[in-house]
C-alpha cells in the first residue's frame, strides 16, 4: 500500500524513458515488483498462471521477461528483498490478509456466474507471496546473473540507503514510502510500454521519476516533516488520522511545524481533536528516519548467466513453453556475447 501522497507528488514528477537510465544501477523493491506480477499476469477469468502441478508461475514469468528487457536496454537491475517486518507493520499485514480473503470469495462468486471481467478485478486483490515463491524468484534472478541484496527489514529502506551510498542510482517501487526512507531518486512504472485499463480504456504508463530534494523544496518541508505528514495520512506502520488527507496533512504541518505542536495546540479535524501517542509517533518516525539497513553488504555486480539453470527451472520444473523460453534465452546469449567481446577488446587494448 504505502503512504498516499500521489497528489502532492504530481507537481514534481516527470516522465522519463529507458534511455535516461542507460548503464545505471537501479535498486528494485523485489516484493513490490513480484506482487505486481502476481496481480497483473493472469488469465481471462482472473486465475494466475500455473504449471502442471498447479503451482503459480506468474511471478517467474514477469521477472524473467521484464529483467531481459532491462538488460537489453543496458540497465543494471539489483533486486532488493524484504527482511523481517517491523512489529508495527504486522497489523497492516493482518488487515491485507482479510481484504484478500474477502476478494477471494467475491472472485469465486464471479467465476461461478461466468462474469470474468468482475472475477479478474477481484482476483488482482488476492495475490499471496509464500516462501517457496520467494526462493524460486531469487534462484531465477541469480541464474540470470542479476545481483540480489537481502535487506534486514524493509527493502525500500535498503534501496534508499544504496542510493545514498552511491551503489545504486535510483530506487524502483510503486510505493512512495521510498521517499520517506530518504530515497533521493524514485522511479515508478518501471517497465517498457506498460499499460492498464481505466474505465475500459487502455492507458499507457510512462516511467515516472521523482527527486526527493525537489519534492521537499516544492512542498516547503523537511524530510522529517514529510514523515510526520505520512503519519497523519497513514503508512504501513500507522493507520493515520481519520479525516486527514494529503493536502490537509501538508497544511497542518506547514502551519504548526510538527505533530508535537499540533497536539499542544489541541487542533481539531472535523470537530474532533487530534489525539496521538507521542511515543508511538517517535517510534514510527524512527523507522523512516533511522531505518534498519544492512551497511556491510557486498557491492553488487552482475555475474555470469547460467542458461542451463534457467531452462531447468522454467521448462523442466514449471513447464514453461520451451520455444518461448529458448527465444528469450537467445536474447540473453546475444547480450552475454557482447559483454564477452567488450571484455576481450579491453584486454587487447592493455
Amino acid at each position: 500500500m504505502g503512504v498516499k501522497i500521489n497528489e502532492l507528488v504530481n507537481e514534481v514528477k516527470r516522465s522519463i524513458t529507458f534511455e535516461n537510465l542507460f548503464k545505471k544501477n537501479i535498486a528494485i523493491d523485489a516484493f513490490n515488483t513480484i506482487y505486481q506480477f502476481l496481480a497483473i499476469i493472469r488469465q481471462k477469468d482472473g486465475t494466475p498462471l500455473k504449471d502442471y502441478q498447479g503451482k503459480i508461475t506468474s511471478h517467474l514469468s514477469g521477472l524473467f521477461y521484464r529483467s531481459i528487457n532491462f538488460l537489453e536496454h543496458n540497465i543494471k537491475p539489483i533486486y532488493v528483498f524484504d527482511g523481517i517486518p517491523s512489529e508495527l507493520k504486522l497489523d497492516t499485514i493482518k488487515e491485507r490478509k482479510k481484504v484478500k480473503e474477502e476478494a477471494q470469495k467475491k472472485m469465486i462468486e464471479a467465476q461461478d456466474a461466468e462474469d470474468f471481467k468482475e472475477a479478474k478485478k477481484f482476483a488482482q486483490r488476492t495475490s499471496k507471496l509464500d516462501e517457496d515463491m520467494v526462493k524460486e524468484s531469487k534462484k531465477l534472478i541469480e541464474s540470470m546473473g542479476i545481483p540480489i541484496i537481502q535487506a534486514t527489514s524493509e527493502g525500500e529502506a535498503q534501496s534508499a540507503y544504496m542510493v545514498e551510498a552511491g551503489d545504486a542510482w535510483a530506487c524502483a517501487s510503486q510505493d512512495y514510502d521510498t521517499l520517506l526512507f530518504g530515497g533521493e531518486r524514485l522511479v515508478r512504472n518501471f517497465a517498457i510500454s506498460r499499460s492498464r485499463k481505466v474505465k475500459d480504456t487502455t492507458v499507457t504508463l510512462d516511467i515516472e521519476y521523482v527527486s526527493l530534494s525537489k519534492f521537499l523544496k516544492n512542498l516547503g518541508v523537511t524530510r522529517e516533516q514529510l514523515v510526520e505528514m505520512g503519519i497523519l495520512i497513514g503508512t504501513d506502520f500507522f493507520p493515520g488520522i481519520k479525516g486527514i488527507g494529503q493536502k490537509t496533512a501538508l497544511d497542518l504541518i506547514k502551519k504548526y511545524d510538527s505533530i508535537e505542536n499540533i497536539l499542544k495546540s489541541n487542533v481539531k479535524v472535523g470537530n474532533k481533536e487530534i489525539i496521538l501517542d507521542p511515543e508511538l509517533v517517535e517510534h514510527v518516525k524512527n523507522i523512516f528516519l533511522n531505518p534498519d539497513v544492512k551497511k556491510d553488504y557486498i557491492v553488487p555486480k552482475p555475474k555470469k548467466i547460467d542458461f542451463e539453470r534457467i531452462e531447468e527451472l522454467l521448462i523442466e520444473q514449471h513447464n514453461f513453453s520451451r520455444q518461448r523460453v529458448e527465444n528469450a534465452l537467445e536474447r540473453l546469449r546475444k547480450l552475454d556475447s557482447k559483454k564477452t567481446q567488450v571484455s576481450l577488446d579491453d584486454f587487447l587494448k592493455v
